[in-house]
């Protein structure tokens, strides 16, 4: 399946839909006082919609990136009016004020975090704005909280969701490669020593809300720190010498996607979709690539047709369709 013209549209459509409908919204908001109880768009004037704040980070992720892709649709110069509209230097910010606020030490770590960083990634992609500078600083910010964060960060966060550290840091790496090398450096060495040992994976993979593979996301970060020669041992020892991944991982089923949580599980085909697309690609002329690039198309397929539907999901599941559709270059 590749990403034609006709998908950028339904799936920008599904966005420009979200990024600015402020309610029904979930906030994680620690209030200091009575003072602090305000609405989103006052607590967040740029990523106040998409039901909460990283959801709105990423839909922005999905725009910004349809528009570079497909700079002729009808739509692209919707997204570009209301970027600039959104993207103005005193909403952004109001944004980074909030995120320095003492009680705002844990908001949106690291899922959140790891999003804003691979949306100014992309933001910077588009030269003739200046979308980017604007974002600039509250990427630093987020950057630096992110340094900090794996210095006290002892273990792992290996449940399949937001929570999860090897997404964020495939993310964050991404943004730190061309921009921090001492981020770059600390993701590195923080990944080896957390992931690099592991082996005989057996977790009781799916949970019932995820929509991350902790085994698969780690091993996607491992694909980009490790050296092929490397990294393909070591997957070997992880999901494929046990048959964890033949036996396994195979697409979820979901009972109810007007359940918010329940819904996740679309997410968890497509992310996992995305991984093994990935992999496939880092493990080069082996002898289980068939596998993993027949396993990822399974897993797209059944979720391909789930994006749209119910808030639950459609708030959320076009970016995720859209890292697996995306060329090598678009996904990093």
């Amino acid at each position: 399946m590749e990403l034609t013209q006709g998908i950028a549209r339904a799936f920008a459509r599904i966005a420009l839909g979200h990024v600015g409908q402020e309610f029904p919204h979930k906030l994680d908001h620690v209030m200091a006082s009575e003072a602090d109880v305000r609405p989103p768009r006052t607590l967040h004037p740029v990523f106040f919609g998409s039901f909460d704040w990283h959801s709105c980070v990423h839909g922005w992720w999905t725009l910004l990136t349809l528009r570079r892709k497909f700079p002729d649709m009808p739509e692209a110069h919707e997204i570009e009016t209301l970027a600039e509209e959104t993207f103005t230097a005193e909403k952004l910010r109001i944004e980074l004020a909030y995120l320095q606020r003492p009680e705002a030490r844990g908001f949106e770590r690291p899922y959140g975090w790891a999003w804003l960083l691979f949306l100014h990634h992309e933001a910077e992609r588009h030269g003739d704005r200046e979308w980017a500078a604007k974002m600039e600083p509250l990427a630093r910010a987020i950057a630096a909280r992110m340094e900090d964060y794996l210095r006290i960060l002892t273990y792992p966060i290996t449940v399949g969701t937001h929570f999860n550290t090897g997404f964020a840091l495939l993310l964050a790496r991404a943004w730190a490669e061309r921009r921090d090398v001492k981020l770059l450096s600390v993701i590195d060495e923080w990944a080896l020593a957390a992931f690099g040992q592991r082996q005989a994976y057996s977790g009781w993979e799916p949970g019932g809300d995820e929509f991350l593979s902790p085994a698969l996301s780690a091993a996607m970060l491992m694909s980009r720190v490790m050296p092929h020669g490397l990294f393909v041992p070591w997957f070997e020892k992880l999901v494929l010498e046990n048959g964890w991944l033949a036996r396994e991982c195979v697409p979820v089923t979901v009972s109810d996607r007007s359940d918010g949580k329940i819904a996740h599980l679309d997410g968890l085909n497509l992310s996992r979709s995305w991984a093994l697309r990935e992999i496939a690609s880092a493990m080069g002329p082996h002898e289980a690539r068939e596998m993993l690039e027949n396993r990822a198309s399974d897993h797209l397929a059944a979720a391909i047709d789930h994006v749209t539907g119910d808030y639950a999901g459609e708030h959320w599941l076009a970016s995720f369709a859209l890292l697996v559709l995306l060329d090598e270059d678009g996904r990093r």
